[in-house]
């Protein structure tokens, strides 16, 4: 929208405010100022109306926008809610994974897929994006899908331990080992689910088997699904989006962190029911609306 041609007639004042928002966030560090004027912000519009539709391109910014917090905010959110609303570790990793497994539903439903197409392969990591993972796929079985758990570096943590062990009782096959040849993944499995780094955790952090695993999910060519943010991110400048995972659908836990600004994937779900709303009023949280009895909503 360059200033010597004036504003596009096809744009609502709506839409110029929305625009001149998305420019004024810090989280988006590849949309600067300068290449959100002119030829560059006409080519944003057109773009974001292409993927998302005109209906819903108004509401699709504000959502990504309003509700995204810092990596320093989502660990206080998770304080308060261990410390003052006494929550249980256990007990939030439960409605997270629970609620992941929901939005894989919803993503994927079950009378959609071909008996092939319900097989999920959940790669976890020893951290607690990994006990998410335990959980979501415990779930996935109890909704009727296949899941099988690739986890490379077991966590000695009880609470990795008690969920390993459900997930082995409800006769959930582990993977020994990820095959390097990425087409007998493709075939194999419907869909993966990447459990394996939270916010904050660096692939070099949590063993060579992890790294090996990354490298491969980024070969895949079956859709992709990623908890809380996708492996290797940045949390808050979404740094190594471009050559790192590319999820075709995004499970944001309690909140978007910022990094979710360069999701460009088909489906971004939240699950964050479970926060009550003096902790969404506190942390400023625009959290979706959540319909019915649903655990997640989509952004």
């Amino acid at each position: 929208m360059s200033s010597a041609a004036g504003p596009d007639p096809s744009e609502a004042p709506e839409e110029r405010r929305f625009l001149r928002a998305l420019e004024l966030q810090p989280q988006l560090p590849d949309m600067g100022r300068a290449e959100l004027s002119s030829n560059a912000t006409t080519s944003l519009v057109q773009r974001r109306k292409q993927a998302w539709g005109r209906q819903s391109w108004l509401e699709q910014i504000w959502n990504t926008l309003a509700v995204c917090q810092s990596t320093a905010e989502a660990a206080a959110l998770e304080r308060e809610l261990l410390e003052d609303y006494r929550f249980g570790r256990q007990q939030l990793v439960e409605l997270c994974g629970h609620a992941s497994a929901v939005a894989v539903t919803k993503a994927f439903p079950l009378p959609a897929l071909s008996r092939k197409q319900r097989t999920v392969l959940v790669v976890c990591g020893p951290e607690q994006n990994g006990a998410v993972g335990l959980v979501c796929a415990r779930h996935l079985r109890v909704f009727e899908y296949e899941p099988t758990i690739f986890y490379p570096m077991r966590s000695l943590d009880l609470l990795h331990r008690d969920l390993t062990t459900q997930c082995e009782k409800m006769d959930i096959p582990f993977l020994s080992y990820l095959p390097t040849e990425v087409q007998l993944i493709n075939e194999a499995y419907g869909l993966v689910v990447d459990a394996v780094l939270g916010p904050g955790v660096e692939p070099g952090e949590v063993g060579a088997p992890c790294t090996r695993a990354l490298a491969t999910l980024k070969l895949l060519s079956i859709p992709l699904v990623s908890l809380d943010i996708p492996s290797g991110w940045d949390a808050e400048t979404g740094s190594d989006a471009e050559d790192g995972l590319r999820p075709d659908v995004l499970v944001s836990l309690a909140a978007p962190k910022r990094c979710a600004g360069r999701f460009s994937g088909r489906h971004h779900f939240v699950a964050g029911r479970f926060v009550p709303d003096d902790v969404r009023r506190k942390f400023a949280l625009r959290l979706p609306g959540y319909t019915g009895t649903d655990c997640v909503a989509a952004l």
